[in-house]
């Protein structure tokens, strides 16, 4: 395995920026990097000039040990560093200002925890046996530098003030201010949203940030965020393709960037040099040399491949250190042999601190220390937080999922000793499914139909048998309550699977433990109860034993345990599963000891409940609920107490922090582009990439077709989905709709379709002979941000009939009628007033400016009586960062403009094929018809003039109030 680099310094140098390692003594010295500053390129160094290493800012960095696993240590990332490509002078900046915060953190701790040491040149006599690592990657701000232990608390100076902010007019509040409180403040901010130039105001703004400061600041103080952090260019992210991309990239950059560093300062990302962190006992590669490590780890758990990819396209394999997110944790404890009887051997000490636990290692005494390390690996696969990522996706994997080994061992390692495996995984439910994050108990919605979810779940069980064996499922939700339907579906599917003979002949073992109900008034010891159904399929399944490097036995399945978040109830279960196999375990060892009751083994419970923490804040930005019955194995007032504040904790995170943070962790993961930023500008949300809507949507349309095209002499010509105004016969009612269109031979059909049953919802069928009219141009809804008033986006089309016998309307009633309204005959309404306005809004629509001051009063009738079908083209291209690979050729580029066109062409060349069309129709002149010999016209349906007008105030506060709070 070629040497990785254990310690470098980062200089900032003229031309670029140099990563200049530094060998161990046996060790073959490695070559500086240098990354370009304007193009961001990477070229190797022989040697890095010394006027560079004598003259410019440099940074040394390494990480911090937390555990140790066969003489190889395993380091956790507690800071990290963001380092601007853009020049030498921003380089320069960001790193003199990180190495005055590390002095402070450093100065603030014991000199054995500090993490960054800085000089002004390389200094091979300050190289430490703890490891380093650095991952400056030249595309992309996320320059990782794990260095300085926990970030020191802001003193009351260095705290943003709000009122200070508003006075300054700067950060988010002072921004919100003074849009609401100054002559031009909104003025401002519409020109920007709307694509238009801005005024002298603006423009001298603009100016005095060229002139003074080229930095966006991170200006919200935060939690390991402080007010002296570097300031990164806007240059620095990736270049969207279009201007107003630009825009909202620079607007959420200092967002971005403050996530960013949050997220890798969690202290959830663990690495080693020497050993496999990625792969269980049992699983561990065979070391070969020339072989990079990042090759040999498993890609399931190779959290940040996407930021190390140019290092990895270039070549230089010793700059790439994989990460993984989760925990690790490790306790050692002493066996009292002096002890008498043959079950009286106890627990005599134990140590938790990693200083001591590494101690212990070096002097063990292989008959009497014992260690138990436990790791738990997270899943890059359908990654993210809490409410935003549940259930499963199409390539079957579960949200939240999570692999816990716990590993017991010697503390001597000696390789003629037992080292013991056990190994659980923990998952979201594997159906499709959402929740509301805006209720404290929400009522889980299932999504798609049963073979579409049976299809993902199948998936699902197919990986785990083939990575684990048999299966065991141990599902702790309520059997009564909003919880109960889905664990219903999910028994459901389980006996459907056993039914067709499982995976490859196994089938998985269902269990149903109604948490809640058998643990009433805190009396969680009743666990046991489960414990004991599950014990003969444990011991069935046994755990992983290594002796002299050789498996002399393997754990033949896994217990799949989990609830609805499958973080508190699933940490109860797992530490008990845990606790009987390490009791078991010692056993093997000639050690008996009770976890649940012996004093001395305190310290099992403690290490569990810091992996239960450590899953849960990943999952849901707060610490495990019924954290302290995992610690104590007592429930009490002050627990219920804790719990319910980390509940409020929560669902303050799901409905402010997680919706950009979710966009955030799939951009770094490479699984959206920048233009994740762009729908979460608009939405203030970014959509679940759990199923390809590109599959939902053909199958929507052949689910569709046939059962509202009842004539079997009609030819389906095409089908398209598009979005329509939730009202009918109305351009401009939200929320707008995602509809299906039908074209056949005969007719078009409007199909309303329920997207989380699969199922038509209504349906309206227009005669092609009724059809006397397309219109198709410009239709802005929304003039809030710059994406929604990009005129050559934001196009649709308008479809013009009058009502004819052949014209009907279908609504599922979910049952054994339906109810059917033919247009024909119900042309009036209950509100006259809301007929003419809708009528006269039709009519103007339609009247071409030809004929629009020679209208008569009898074509003023006519078009009293038409109705009209409003559509607009979904978006073009999507964030998802796979999807051009999806994608035919032909049709990745077809803009929103083209695809309506199209659309249009076909329906004007069915209707004419058919006998259909105004315009062919001997009965209509061209006064009824308002469109003369022109079928399909070009004109605005909301031009981006209108749709400023009919954009209010309460509406653009509402916008702001959500970029205020979301953004």
């Amino acid at each position: 395995m070629p040497a990785l680099i254990r310690k470098l310094v980062i200089v900032a140098a003229v031309d670029g920026l140099i990563l200049q390692p530094h060998s161990q003594r046996d060790q073959r010295a490695n070559p500086s990097l240098q990354i370009r500053y304007t193009t961001h390129g990477s070229a190797t160094l022989t040697s890095a000039p010394d006027n560079d290493l004598a003259n410019s800012a440099t940074l040394e960095a390494h990480g911090i040990q937390v555990a140790q696993i066969r003489g190889s240590p395993v380091y956790v990332i507690t800071s990290v560093a963001l380092i601007p490509l853009s020049s030498k002078s921003n380089a320069e900046k960001a790193i003199e200002q990180t190495k005055k915060e590390a002095q402070s953190a450093k100065n603030d701790q014991p000199a054995e925890n500090a993490s960054i040491d800085s000089h002004s040149s390389a200094d091979e006599g300050s190289y430490h046996s703890d490891g380093q690592l650095t991952d400056d990657n030249p595309e992309e701000p996320k320059a990782l530098t794990p260095p300085n232990g926990n970030t020191r608390p802001k003193s009351r100076e260095e705290t943003n003030s709000v009122a200070q902010d508003v006075i300054d007019r700067k950060g988010q509040y002072g921004r919100f201010a003074e849009r609401w409180f100054s002559r031009k403040g909104w003025t401002t901010e519409r020109r920007r949203a709307q694509g238009m130039s801005a005024d002298d105001t603006v423009k001298s703004e603009a100016t005095r940030k060229e002139q003074g400061s080229e930095l966006y600041q991170l200006e919200d103080s935060t939690e390991g965020v402080g007010k002296d952090t570097p300031k990164i260019p806007a240059q620095q992210l990736p270049q969207p393709s279009t201007s107003q991309g630009h825009d909202v990239m620079s607007t959420l950059l200092p967002k971005l960037l403050k996530t960013t560093k949050m997220l890798f300062t969690s202290r959830s990302f663990f690495y080693s040099y020497d050993y496999d962190i990625t792969r269980r006992f049992g699983a561990q590669p065979v070391k070969t040399p020339n072989v990079p490590l990042y090759r040999s780890v498993d890609p399931l758990f190779f959290w940040n491949h996407h930021l190390v990819l140019p290092f990895i396209e270039n070549g230089d394999h010793s700059y790439v250190l994989p990460l993984m997110q989760g925990f690790v944790g490790q306790r050692s404890f002493e066996v009292d042999l002096a002890s008498s009887g043959d079950h009286s051997k106890k627990i005599s000490e134990a140590q938790e601190d990693i200083k001591d636990i590494i101690e212990t290692q070096k002097r063990a005494k292989a008959a009497s220390s014992f260690l138990l390390t436990l790791i738990s690996r997270r899943s890059v696969k359908r990654p993210g937080l809490r409410y935003l990522r549940r259930g499963i996706d199409e390539e079957g994997h579960a949200a939240n999922s999570v692999e816990t080994e716990q590993i017991l061992s010697r503390a001597s390692w000696t390789s003629s000793d037992n080292i013991y495996s056990f190994t659980q995984f923990r998952g979201s439910i594997p159906l499709f499914f959402s929740q509301t994050p805006y209720a404290f108990k929400p009522v889980p919605a299932l999504q798609h139909g049963f073979e579409t979810n049976h299809a993902a779940f199948k998936r699902h069980f197919s990986k785990l048998v083939g990575r684990y064996g048999d299966i065991q499922i141990a599902l702790l939700v309520d059997r009564h309550g909003g919880e109960a339907e889905i664990g219903q579906r999910y028994e459901e599917h389980t006996k459907r699977l056993v039914a067709e003979g499982g995976i490859n002949g196994v089938k998985p073992d269902f269990e149903w433990f109604d948490f809640h109900a058998e643990c009433r008034g805190m009396r969680f010891e009743n666990v046991s109860v489960l414990i004991s159904t599950l014990a003969e399929t444990l011991d069935k399944y046994d755990t992983t034993v290594e002796v002299n490097g050789e498996v002399q036995k393997r754990q033949k399945g896994i217990l799949r345990t989990n609830c609805m978040d499958c973080l508190d109830r699933t940490n109860v279960v797992q530490s008990a599963c845990a606790s009987r196999a390490l009791e078991k375990q010692l056993k093997e060892e000639g050690v008996e000891v009770n976890l649940q009751t012996d004093a001395t083994t305190q310290w099992f419970n403690t290490l569990w409940a810091d992996n239960g923490d450590a899953i849960s804040k990943q999952y849901s930005s707060t610490a495990a609920l019924k954290g302290d019955y995992t610690r104590t194995r007592k429930r009490d007032y002050r627990g219920a107490l804790n719990d319910f504040g980390l509940t409020l904790s929560r669902y303050y995170n799901n409905i402010v922090n997680d919706y950009f943070s979710q966009a955030a962790i799939d951009y770094l993961l490479g699984n959206v582009t920048e233009q994740v930023f762009e729908e979460f500008e608009a939405d203030m949300m970014s959509n679940d990439p759990a199923i390809s809507m590109q599959k939902v949507r053909a199958n929507a349309i052949e689910t569709s077709s046939k059962i509202v095209i009842a004539e079997q002499r009609e030819d389906l010509i095409g089908g398209w989905t598009l979005l329509s105004p939730k009202e009918p016969n109305t351009v401009r009612t939200f929320p707008f709709e995602e509809v299906i269109l039908l074209l056949t031979d005969a007719a078009l059909y409007a199909v309303r379709f329920d997207w989380n049953l699969e199922k038509v919802s209504s349906f309206e069928r227009v005669d092609l002979r009724s059809v006397t009219g397309i219109l198709h141009g410009t239709y802005i809804t929304s003039t809030l941000t710059a994406t929604q008033t990009d005129e050559s986006k934001n196009v649709g089309l308008i479809i013009k009939y009058r009502p004819g016998k052949e014209d009907i309307s279908r609504v599922n009633t979910r049952s054994l009628s339906t109810a059917v309204h033919n247009d024909s005959n119900n042309t009036s309404s209950s509100d006259p007033d809301s007929t003419r306005t809708t009528t006269a809004a039709i009519a103007k629509l339609f009247i071409s400016p030809t004929n629009a001051s020679s209208s008569s009063p009898s074509s003023n009738k006519n078009n009293q009586n038409l109705k009209l079908l409003a559509f607009k083209a979904l978006p073009a291209k999507t964030s998802l960062a796979n999807i051009g690979a999806q994608q035919e050729p032909d049709t990745a580029t077809v803009s929103e403009k083209e695809a309506v066109i199209a659309i249009c062409e076909e329906i004007k060349r069915a209707a004419y094929g058919g006998g259909g069309g105004g315009a062919s129709n001997s009965n209509n002149s061209s006064s009824d018809t308002g469109f003369g010999m022109d079928f399909v016209e070009q004109k605005e349906i909301i031009s981006l003039k209108e749709a400023r007008k009919s954009t209010g105030y309460l509406e653009q506060w509402g916008h702001e109030l959500k970029k205020l709070v979301w953004a």
